[in-house]
């Protein structure tokens, strides 16, 4: 069980508190807004309502000693900077923080947040994938130029095993994983042997212009 602290409990924040304590973490959830805070204390381990502007604040909540605490706050580029800053300077192992655009997001990595999410272009970035290419199944961005993607196998692949297409030399991408069966089991890391059949979903992952050449097979 890992411990998180999450400020701001906007929509953004409200999902990952919830989803941290689904998935058995501890959490706890802090926001000016007592509504917020009162509302969020149904589905977290621990919610105050606190100014997390103030570094005294954050210290007397033990931020310090919290494997991973979330800046949720996106709308206001001072305040989740002024916390983002307070956070590291105090030692915190882990900031994760929300941007809300390109410019919010330059600024959390200049000022050492270790991971910065902007979900709107996330979001937009994966429905984009989609829409644009039906044989696209699920898309996951690795970076601007690298995605795990699952596509229905290629005509051209069905019937022949892994180690005969020899994937990843031929079109440059890892296959990590396939989905077969009316259930859509997941194998991870299929072996050479495997045949490929024409109701297969591959996992592949890779450079996004050698996924591209696969999705036109």
């Amino acid at each position: 069980m890992k411990t998180f602290m999450v400020i701001g409990l906007g929509r953004f924040g409200n999902a990952v508190a919830a989803e941290l304590c689904a998935l058995g973490n501890e959490v706890l959830a802090v926001d000016s807004q007592e509504d917020l805070v009162q509302a969020a204390s149904a589905y977290v381990t621990h919610a105050v309502t606190a100014d997390a502007r103030d570094p005294e604040v954050l210290r007397q909540l033990s931020a310090r000693s919290f494997d991973c605490v979330v800046v949720a706050i996106g709308g206001d580029i001072g305040t989740s900077a002024l916390i983002t800053l307070a956070l590291k300077e105090m030692g915190v192992a882990r900031v994760v923080a929300k941007a809300s655009s390109h410019t919010h997001k330059k600024v959390l990595e200049k000022i050492g947040a270790d991971r910065v999410v902007f979900p709107e272009q996330e979001m937009g970035v994966k429905l984009a994938h989609a829409l644009s290419d039906a044989n696209v199944l699920n898309f996951i961005e690795l970076s601007e130029d690298a995605s795990i993607v699952e596509i229905p196998v290629p005509a051209a692949w069905v019937n022949k095993t892994l180690r005969q297409l020899d994937v990843r030399n031929s079109y440059g991408v890892n296959v990590i994983a396939l989905r077969r069966g009316p259930k859509q089991k997941l194998t991870i890391a299929p072996g050479g042997e495997d045949v490929l059949e024409s109701t297969d979903v591959v996992v592949a992952l890779g450079l996004d212009k050698n996924i591209n050449r696969i999705q036109k097979l």
